[in-house]
């Protein structure tokens, strides 16, 4: 019977990039997992994930105990509790396997309490497996290197640089970075390009056989001539299942999808430099109803992944249980511009459930 153990190695494309151009035969990790690494053993195999957009990239052997070295390997980290390996498989970000393709063979997407709880793993490494979790990682991982598979691979993600939280100490009070300047987005202005994407889920919620719900607030918004309120089966009120205060937050956000009295999805689109006032709204949810279980989706152009990422990471909005974080998930304007009109013909098919192809969780990973 085999000892030996799998453990979880996170990178990012740099520093995938890096241990190769390196020579392939040295991994790296932080300073304070200095204990977890002395626990890797010759033998146990590395399993590696390329963070950003979430696949296995590489199967690596340990060929020595963890050594502390801070020779330069990494341009922007030290990563100096090391390891001696060899390479047993190594992939391209294109055939590279997508974590949620073996969701089913994996303990830590099962009986999810919230829809991004899985993201908990991957915060941090070295980290142990369990056995059959290793096992199931491995046997994917060189069956794509024997039989590849591409896949498109999206840019923004794939540059994904994780960083720790920023901020600026004043006394013992923690301050934000400043705000940069509003800016437009392709020459249309942003409360038009706000409407107009909640028209897209709207319009698209009900052709798949939903209720919808427009911000109580934007009811009067018009889009191509049509008031929002006024699009097909729009909810005139919704069911009273909360305390009052619950009920007011939910009545505001951008877009519901309903199935009769249950809400199927939640989403706040931020299309302002600030993304504040939908975070905002999501977390005094889960401040109310920390057992909600609504899937939760904070919509924004691509090029404010970034930004989404590390304020929904706010210190604030991490001391909520659960995390705001793993509640909510990242939807690119870009890929709901992309995705719907290609399923068209086959949008009344469709299952709520399609958002988590285009959806990230917010959960930082970290290398």
């Amino acid at each position: 019977m085999s000892t030996r153990s799998y453990w979880l190695n996170l990178f990012s494309w740099t520093t995938w990039q890096e241990f190769l151009e390196a020579g392939g035969d040295v991994t790296g990790f932080r300073e304070r997992r200095w204990k977890t690494v002395q626990r890797v053993k010759p033998g146990d195999y590395l399993l590696c994930y390329l963070t950003g957009v979430s696949r296995w990239i590489g199967v690596l052997e340990a060929t020595s105990d963890a050594f502390w070295d801070e020779a330069t390997i990494w341009k922007d980290a030290v990563f100096p509790c090391r390891l001696r390996v060899k390479t047993i498989a190594a992939l391209t970000p294109e055939t590279a396997v997508p974590v949620k393709e073996l969701s089913d063979q994996l303990s830590f997407f099962q009986n999810l309490k919230f829809p991004n709880a899985w993201g908990v793993f991957f915060r941090g490494s070295p980290r142990k497996f369990k056995a059959a979790d290793g096992e199931a990682v491995l046997n994917a991982i060189v069956e794509a290197e024997r039989n590849p598979v591409k896949r498109a691979v999206n840019e923004e993600k794939l540059k994904y640089q994780p960083k720790a939280w920023r901020v600026k100490k004043v006394g013992v009070v923690t301050m934000p970075e400043a705000e940069d300047a509003e800016q437009e987005t392709e020459g249309v202005s942003e409360a038009t390009l706000h409407d107009r994407m909640q028209s897209l889920l709207l319009r698209l919620g009900s052709d798949m056989g939903l209720d919808v719900w427009v911000a109580r607030n934007d009811r009067n918004r018009i889009v191509d001539g049509e008031r929002l309120a006024d699009l097909p089966r729009m909810r005139s009120r919704l069911p009273r299942q909360f305390d009052e205060v619950t009920q007011r937050i939910i009545e505001l956000i951008d877009v519901l999808w309903l199935r009769e009295t249950e809400i199927v999805a939640a989403f706040e689109i931020e299309h302002t430099t600030s993304i504040y006032s939908g975070l905002l709204r999501m977390s005094d949810l889960v401040a109310m109803q920390p057992n909600l279980t609504i899937p939760l989706y904070l919509v924004a152009p691509a090029d404010r992944r970034q930004k989404v990422m590390n304020e929904v990471n706010r210190p604030t909005f991490s001391r909520l249980r659960p995390r705001l974080s793993q509640v909510c998930s990242f939807v690119p304007f870009s890929a709901l511009q992309d995705r719907v009109p290609k399923e068209a013909s086959l949008v009344r098919y469709l299952k709520p459930e399609f958002l988590s192809e285009l959806a990230e969780s917010c959960e930082i990973e970290e290398v």
